[in-house]
């Protein structure tokens, strides 16, 4: 799985050369753990109730595991869309 992160990061740092490469935006808006990722983990892991805390830590572990290299490519593809939205409402909260 690092692999494939590793390759998203190669690709957009090659084909996207204006992005620099840097630290994970405070907005969530903008921040691709908080609009992609976590609904991920979210609609995979939590589909059924948890017994207890062990289970819900395999459950995110299995579902964080899913994660494919297409999702990530989404993701990184969406993000032009993301910014200009953030652009658009002059940093504001955007949907």
């Amino acid at each position: 799985m690092i692999q494939m992160k590793c390759r998203v990061l190669l690709f957009v740092k090659k084909n996207m050369p204006c992005v620099k490469m840097m630290k994970l935006s405070p907005s969530p808006d903008l921040n691709p753990l908080d609009y992609a990722i976590w609904s991920i983990l979210m609609e995979k892991a939590c589909q059924k109730p948890h017994p207890n805390v062990e289970s819900l830590k395999r459950a995110l572990k299995k579902a964080w595991k899913g994660i494919t290299l297409v999702d990530l490519v989404k993701i990184v593809d969406n993000f032009p869309k993301r910014f200009q939205a953030c652009i658009d409402a002059n940093g504001g909260h955007f949907e």
